[in-house]
């Protein structure tokens, strides 16, 4: 018999972090997130504290872990959005549908004890953790900055009653044989029309030093509107811009400045350290390090991990600035190609930049929703 229990010890914490490190243990194309990072959520203060709620359960059989789930009440999101939600993410089960109802069972009671509506997700804490449930390019191996799952995922999710609230694609960019020299014409005169320069800074330390602050505030601005966003706390940004300086590859990031240095648009991409974590359980062991900065230092691919544009910029073609320059880095910098990460289905801004790529959609995510 199934049996669901909320974790309070750091036996019970454990055996959370642990179980999709088991359930994948083989499997190529799992990339598990970074093991103190997962340790971190545990802790009676988080930098998420200051707008979510959370709950951790775990599924268990004949003393067995066969499944694990998170439920989070994000209230920033809440109430920008006008909602009554609790998200779930980190759910990993076994192919069974008792064990998948039973963890979502729980997080429904919770929501309802909250006094909440809906349940949503997989979403995390904020816009910049992993979110979005794998329903197509099962033989991909999965980026760092987001999370790979088993097929049978969907089927459970759905079987719980749950629909698909809105999805994303991922995208393969590589630099097309010809490239339409208009490109690079019309983003050097809209450059120059609008006093704009790209940044100029020869070391990450440099890069994240000058634009770390400014960076998260054109985020809020530019993903005000974008699905289930929230606003970065203080705590929230000191975290992220800790984590970027492990990973961030100056030569991969492009960023747009005005006369007076502010960010007008950017296009942030990261060395693509997926394969480097396989099989590592997320644990920085000597040997995964040297990986890891062998790969920032000479990637043979990156990750796109965040594109935007101020909205007063957004109709004055400076977007064709990003796709002129990610075109150079694609043909002379010696990494075959760029992935895109998440892009919802109805961001038509963004998916038009990519036109000017050959491109190859491999993954598509989902999110879903169910009253209660």
């Amino acid at each position: 018999m199934v049996t669901v229990k909320e974790v309070k010890t750091r036996k019970d914490a454990k055996s959370f972090i642990n179980f999709p490190l088991n359930l994948y243990k083989n499997c190529p194309y799992y990339v598990p997130p970074l093991y103190g990072d997962e340790k971190a959520l545990f802790k009676k203060e988080t930098i998420y504290s200051e707008q979510a709620d959370s709950i951790f359960f775990l599924a268990e059989e004949n003393g067995k872990t066969v499944g694990r789930i998170q439920g989070i009440l994000q209230r920033v999101s809440n109430e920008k959005w006008a909602q009554k939600r609790v998200r779930f993410t980190r759910f990993d089960s076994i192919d069974r549908q008792d064990v998948a109802d039973a963890l979502f069972g729980a997080v429904e009671n919770w929501a309802k004890q909250k006094g909440m509506e809906e349940v949503v997700g997989p979403l995390g804490y904020s816009d910049l953790e992993r979110e979005g449930l794998l329903i197509e390019g099962f033989d991909q191996i999965s980026t760092f900055e987001e999370q790979y799952n088993y097929e049978y995922y969907a089927k459970l999710i759905e079987n719980a009653g749950f629909n698909k609230e809105i999805d994303w694609i991922e995208n393969k960019l590589y630099a097309p044989e010809k490239v339409d020299p208009r490109i690079h014409d019309i983003s050097s005169q809209m450059m120059e029309k609008y006093g704009l320069r790209f940044s100029d800074e020869k070391t990450s330390r440099q890069f994240v030093k000058k634009f770390g602050d400014g960076f998260f505030d054109i985020l809020d601005k530019t993903y005000v509107e974008i699905y289930q966003s929230v606003p970065f706390t203080e705590k929230m940004k000191r975290d992220l811009i800790k984590g970027f300086s492990l990973i961030v590859n100056v030569d991969y990031a492009i960023v747009i400045l005005d006369k007076n240095d502010n960010i007008v648009a950017f296009a942030l991409a990261f060395p693509n350290i997926g394969k480097d974590l396989v099989g590592s359980k997320g644990k920085l062991t000597p040997r995964v390090i040297l990986k890891l900065l062998k790969t920032i230092k000479k990637p043979k691919s990156v990750d796109l991990a965040l594109v935007g544009v101020l909205p007063e910029y957004r109709h004055k073609a400076i977007a064709s600035a990003i796709v002129d320059r990610l075109l150079n880095k694609l043909r002379y910098s010696g990494i075959t190609h760029a992935e895109t990460n998440l892009c919802l289905e109805n961001n038509y801004p963004i998916l038009n930049l990519w036109k000017s790529f050959d491109t190859v959609q491999h993954k598509r995510r989902r999110s879903f929703v169910k009253k209660i």
